[in-house]
């Protein structure tokens, strides 16, 4: 009896046989992977420099190098290390591939001897090979190291602070040739043991599993005839193509750069360079192999650092195959910055690009950010795009989000049409699991049939490998499997939008993440620096566009376009949101200190401008809103002097003089043009202590009523009965609770720390009366949180205020504690109003859905709102935006104290302002939207070198449109002025502006008119019509 040809399969031992043949581990003597190098061999003259910091090629190789040797270890952490390689390619080899190997177990960059950078090296077994040209003779090389891996370099974890003192081993420096046969059938290998695995018990998977078999039966180990064989089998297979109705995969190549995350913003740059330069390589090699790209500011950084690189992506871009995406300066922050934050994002992104590449992009691309507001739809538009990528929603904790294709509807009900991958990763690698995935995981099939795949290494960078590109290559149609073409954003979406768009459904309102809502709260410094700086550009540009108005003065675009430039980079999605390490903090901080320091000097500039007088010290008060303000001003002693004011006008108490004036909008004026209120019985401020040891301030709009410890046990409006506090619990209440998240130590808060509330009623020193009226009363009390940490507070209600004013210090000091303050309010309702760029949105105060109870904590920006018919209360504050409201109880977010990545997030000293306004009618009617304004931008005395006075004479009829922003046009000596519908109403304004109006014109956000869009204006008076929370912004050349 002769032997069967072939014998009964057993689909275990089959499929191991086939991973044990490309085994890296097992059998490697006899395996295919033991023949992947047909030669290898070390360098030996390696030669090294240890840089100073992160210097250029020419300033490195003008410095004396000395032998080193592999094995040897560099470091420390950040530093920067040059080597010297060279080498000569032995003859018998002259016609190989030839590839240098290097492996530093860090981050590195390969230069020519001519100063190019040519590529990057990763480590971690990603990308450690370069091919060397085919010349004979001495070559010399330089390599560029960085102490630093693809993701920092955490101590004994990713996201924990770095280890400051680590060090890299030069492990391989060589000659390498790879026997490409191997190479290829190795791939061709794990694409048919990955299909095995995949498609489980389909006819498909089991003749993938007979072709690696038959493969391995006919390959003889070291018989190169045998791989052609086996590969023309595995092609064989390939070419089993699908019918029609299969879905399409979009690949797009990408490589996601954190701008700053567990790195400096300088090793950015570097990254940028490994991974592009890289990038290009593989262009060279596969023609049909695209790759999308965002954040003009690294587009930048590589222009200004790398011109060689630089040119060679201007050529790929212009073959539409390394493509521009995103529009934004960076990729932002979703929440926590401002909408006229956002307009500059735009405004300079899309500049960028037009400027560089003649390229306006059409996708908004935000993969990696914590959530997305509810303007941003509108925003989105106003940016020069309609379409939204993101896979950030996939990463719910409570709840799936059930699309992947559909229409977004923003707050004011504009729509752009969103893809969410479904791999649900823009790091996705080649695999054959994450295609079949990417098609299964669809939430939108049937309606519609593609999807987009973004595949390459990212957060730190390298992109796409050749192994990727080969395995969608050998995939593009193959039965089974959903099929495969290269593509870009832009293709995917017009493929939609003309095949599928009339099926999609659609979302309203936010993007909520259920993750990283800790966010809203970490790293308090930086997110104070960024309200007060976004804020100091408004006032520059206000006064600097006033003052170019006035034919006096050079509008300085330039310096304003680079302070800009600075905030937005700072909003990046890991550093405003507060998960970065320490020494991007200390980076951030400068570059605020910079805005501030350039801002102040644009400002008295400005305000210069305005006169001709020589020097002769003087100082102003501005007001840059569209409304009038009664405030309380404390005023220098020579300033009183000067403006020869009745004492009966003035409060004096240590260190400050306080007077009560009413400055008109958009106005600036010395001490001496202002009218100046005179306090009364009608207007004053008083302040008494009752006989239960409580306080009760009291001015013409206010009585409220303090315990011994701060806490506001009454509040009441003058002439009212109503009460505003519970009847059970006082307001203002501080609370410290246990933060301690799963893993995600700075980014998350979870729903259990709820749990954990404990009040904060220690005092240290109880409630006193530091200034008594008639312009301001004040008590002051501090109370112990820690042995460590303690909290020192002044409650101020000043004359003709609407609101009662804590102005808080708190020394912090802790290890995962999070501190809060209460309000448990005499309010019935079943949802909570939070502000949000442009508008505001409504969500629920209670837990009757998995949704709903998903948002235990939330973003708002200057203010929120619990309201019932005709009465509500709003908390105010200047810097914070973490918000939680359950039932009737508003918590403001106030300091968080995680460890990783930043061991000393938060401690220190913190100072901010919050208060609490109760209002009869509703929020809008009390103007707790412009309240929220004045808090946020005090009356100040501004020293001047000379009294000066100015007045934008514009008025606004309809108290619902605020002027956000007033800047002079980016090419056009005009003046754009940004308005929004800020109470979610239609409604048509007039506007008076300063002076005759020879043309105005509709733009968006980056300054294209809207020529088909007809303005109404005669002379100085513009007619404007808006629908709800609509941004308007007008061209006008007077």
């Amino acid at each position: 009896m002769s032997m069967p040809r072939y014998t009964l399969k057993h689909k275990r031992t089959t499929l191991e046989r086939a991973e044990k043949f490309i085994s890296e581990v097992y059998f490697t003597d006899v395996n295919l992977h033991g023949k992947l190098r047909k030669f290898e061999r070390n360098i030996e003259l390696i030669e090294h420099y240890k840089a100073p910091g992160r210097i250029t090629f020419q300033q490195a190789i003008s410095n004396k190098f000395n032998a080193t040797k592999l094995h040897e270890r560099f470091g420390p952490t950040w530093s920067t290390h040059w080597f010297r390689i060279t080498l000569e390619i032995p003859k018998e080899l002259q016609s190989e591939d030839v590839q240098l190997e290097w492996d530093s177990e860090s981050e590195a960059m390969i230069w020519s001897e001519d100063g190019r950078a040519l590529q990057g090296f990763t480590g971690e077994n990603r990308r450690n090979l370069f091919l060397l040209p085919k010349k004979s003779g001495k070559q010399i090389w330089f390599i560029e190291m960085a102490c630093n891996g693809l993701f920092g370099a955490g101590n004994n974890s990713q996201i924990n602070p770095p280890n400051e003192n680590k060090y890299f081993e030069l492990k391989k420096c060589g000659l390498v040739v790879l026997n490409e046969l191997v190479h290829q059938l190795c791939i061709d290998y794990q694409i048919l043991i990955d299909i095995v695995k995949q498609l489980g018990k389909s006819t498909r998977s089991y003749q993938a599993l007979f072709t690696l078999n038959k493969m391995t039966n006919i390959i003889e180990v070291g018989n190169d005839r045998s791989y052609e064989e086996a590969r023309s089998i595995a092609k064989s297979f390939y070419e089993e193509h699908n019918g029609q109705n299969i879905h399409m995969i979009h690949a797009v190549g990408n490589c996601h750069i954190d701008s700053a995350w567990l790195w400096p913003y300088e090793e950015t740059i570097r990254k940028c360079a490994r991974s592009w330069s890289s990038t290009i390589r593989l262009m060279e090699k596969y023609p049909d192999f695209t790759f999308a790209c965002s954040q003009g500011q690294q587009f930048e950084w590589v222009k200004d650092n790398y011109p060689d690189i630089y040119e060679e992506m201007k050529k790929y871009i212009s073959e539409g195959r390394f493509i521009p995406i995103g529009g934004t300066w960076c990729e932002l922050d979703g929440n926590i910055p401002s909408g006229e934050s956002y307009i500059r994002q735009f405004l300079i992104g899309q500049r960028f690009f037009r400027k560089e590449f003649n390229i306006t992009c059409q996708e908004f691309w935000l993969p990696d950010t914590f959530g997305y507001s509810g303007q941003l739809p509108q925003l989105i538009k106003l940016g020069g795009m309609t379409r939204f990528v993101t896979q950030k929603m996939s990463w719910n904790i409570f709840n799936k989000f059930p699309h992947n294709t559909f229409y977004w509807i923003g707050i004011d009900n504009s729509k752009v049409i969103c893809h969410f991958p479904p791999g649900d990763s823009y790091t996705m690698e080649g695999k054959i699991s994450e295609l079949i995935a990417t098609e299964n995981n669809h939430k939108d099939k049937g309606r519609s049939d593609r999807s987009m795949y973004l595949y390459g290494y990212g957060d730190g960078g390298q992109g796409p490998t050749g192994e990727m590109i080969e395995v969608l290559n050998r995939v593009k149609d193959v039965v089974g499997l959903p099929k495969v073409k290269y593509s870009s954003p832009t293709e995917f979406f017009d493929e939609v939008e003309s095949f599928e768009s009339k099926n999609l459904c659609e979302w309203t309102g936010e993007l909520y993440l259920e993750m990283h809502n800790g966010t809203y709260t970490t790293q308090a410094k930086t997110k104070l620096d960024n309200r007060k700086c976004e804020f100091l550009l408004r006032d520059v540009e206000f006064l600097s566009s006033l003052a170019w108005l006035n034919k006096s003065y050079q509008y300085p675009h330039e310096e304003l376009t680079r302070i800009w430039k600075l905030l937005l980079l700072n909003q990046f999605h890991d550093v405003l949101p507060g998960s970065s390490i320490r020494i991007v903090y200390e980076d951030a901080a400068k570059y605020y200190k910079d805005i501030k320091r350039s801002g102040k000097k644009l400002k008295d500039s400005s305000l210069a401008a305005f006169s001709n007088e020589k020097d002769n010290k003087g100082s102003v008060l501005i007001n840059t809103f569209g409304w009038a303000r009664k405030e309380v001003v404390s005023w220098s002693d020579e300033t009183i002097e000067k403006a020869d004011l009745e004492q009966e006008k003035i409060q004096y108490d240590v260190g400050e003089s306080l007077v009560l004036v009413d400055i008109p909008a958009f106005t600036f004026n010395p001490l001496s043009k202002l009218d100046v209120i005179q306090p009364n019985e009608s207007n004053e401020v008083t302040v008494t202590k009752d006989e239960d040891g409580n306080f009760v301030m009291r001015n013409s709009l206010l009585t409220a009523v303090i315990d011994c410890v701060g806490r506001v046990i009454s509040l009441k409006l003058a002439g009212s009965e109503r009460e505003a506090i519970s009847q059970s619990d006082p307001a203002n209440q501080f609370l410290i609770f246990d933060d301690i998240p799963l893993y995600w130590d700075a980014w998350d808060v979870m729903d259990y720390h709820l749990e954990t509330r404990k009040t904060l009623e220690s005092a240290i020193e109880y409630a006193r009366i530091t200034e008594s009226g008639p312009i301001r009363a004040s008590l002051v009390f501090a109370l112990k949180i820690s042995d460590s940490s303690y909290i020192q507070q002044t409650i101020k209600l000043d004359a003709l205020s609407p609101m009662l004013k804590f102005d808080t210090i708190v020394h912090w000091h802790e290890n995962r504690k999070f501190l809060k303050v209460e309000f448990p309010l005499r309010v019935h309702t079943t949802c909570a109003t939070y502000e949000t760029q442009y508008g505001f949105l409504n969500r629920p105060n209670h837990q009757n859905t998995s949704w709903d109870s998903a948002k235990f904590e939330v973003c708002g920006h200057k203010w929120a709102d619990l309201s019932e018919h005709g009465f509500g209360v709003s908390v105010l504050n200047d810097c914070k935006y973490g918000w939680s409201t359950f039932g009737n109880i508003m918590r403001l977010s106030l300091l968080r104290s995680p460890k990783a990545p930043d061991e000393t997030a938060d401690m220190g000293i913190h100072h901010f302002t919050y208060g609490l306004m109760p209002h009869s009618g509703t929020f809008q009617q009390a103007n707790v939207i412009q309240q929220s304004y004045n808090l946020n931008c005090p009356l100040v005395e501004v020293p001047t070198k000379q009294d000066v006075s100015g007045k934008f004479d514009i008025e606004i009829s309809e108290n619902a449109i605020i002027l956000e922003s007033i800047k002079k046009a980016e090419d056009h000596d005009a003046i754009v002025f940004r308005f929004y519908e800020s109470h979610g109403s239609h409604v048509t304004t007039r506007v008076k502006l300063p002076k005759i109006i020879k043309d105005a014109k509709h733009c968006n956000a980056i300054e294209d008119i809207f020529e088909d869009e007809c303005l109404n204006f005669d002379k100085e008076n513009l007619v404007i019509e808006f629908t709800p929370f609509q941004i308007r912004s007008v061209m006008i050349i007077f």
